[in-house]
């Protein structure tokens, strides 16, 4: 197979496959071309994509490779598959959240950072396929311990965890939306350019952005939105 073959090869095989395949799947698949060649026609394949700037492209997520659509196209997917757009709830972030930067992480520790009750948020993420039981602690009780699964970081674009931000990016991305709505609300109030006269100046400079805190209340268990079903159940303490 020559060097085009390996390449549409490894289109056909992406394209076709269920989940992000690897570098290693790809060369156990081509048999008779090491991980050097089927990289470097991988990578060929991947600038080509990149190049044409069309609806589909092809990314590395989860330890592997995947054809993802541009998100400017997500409104017309949405109609095609008749779903609306799914948010996770502040609660089920913030367990999220916890889970994939402490993981393996039990429920009681869970609970000690969040300072309420999580059983129901974590079979919402259960449900999700955002976290799995990934063992349970050598402790008296031995209580399951949860961790992240691929799907995760297929949701979130992520290669592996090694690619989670720090806690520094995150207090600087969050500067940066307390700025940004900041100047949205400054443009609000002004005319041409000019603040409005009746606009006092330090409603315009108080606060990270205004937003309203919500409460912690926690998700109710209910299916799963836009993901594959088959959650393996919330699996309390033991």
């Amino acid at each position: 197979m020559g060097d085009s073959g390996i390449k549409y090869c490894i289109e056909a095989v992406i394209f076709a496959a269920d989940a992000p395949v690897s570098i290693e799947r790809l060369s156990n698949i081509l048999e008779g071309h090491d991980k050097a060649e089927v990289r470097a026609a991988l990578d060929e394949l991947v600038a080509e994509y990149k190049a044409r700037s069309g609806g589909i492209f092809i990314e590395e997520v989860a330890g592997g490779f995947v054809f993802r659509t541009g998100q400017e196209f997500a409104p017309w997917l949405r109609r095609l598959f008749k779903i609306g757009l799914q948010r996770l709830s502040k609660a089920s972030m913030e367990s999220l959240a916890i889970i994939a930067y402490k993981q393996p992480v039990t429920r009681a520790e869970l609970e000690s950072v969040r300072g309420v009750d999580s059983g129901g948020v974590l079979g919402t993420l259960m449900e999700k396929r955002f976290i799995k039981i990934a063992g349970r602690k050598e402790i008296p009780g031995r209580p399951v311990v949860y961790g992240t699964t691929r799907e995760f970081l297929e949701m979130f674009d992520l290669k592996d965890l090694s690619c989670l931000p720090s806690l520094k990016q995150i207090r600087t991305m969050e500067g940066e939306d307390a700025s940004e709505e900041e100047f949205r609300r400054t443009e609000e109030e002004t005319d041409g350019g000019q603040r409005r006269l009746d606009a006092p100046a330090e409603d315009n400079l108080a606060g990270g952005g205004g937003v309203e805190e919500e409460g912690r209340g926690d998700d109710d268990l209910g299916p799963g939105a836009g993901q594959r079903p088959g959650g393996d159940g919330t699996g309390g303490e033991g």
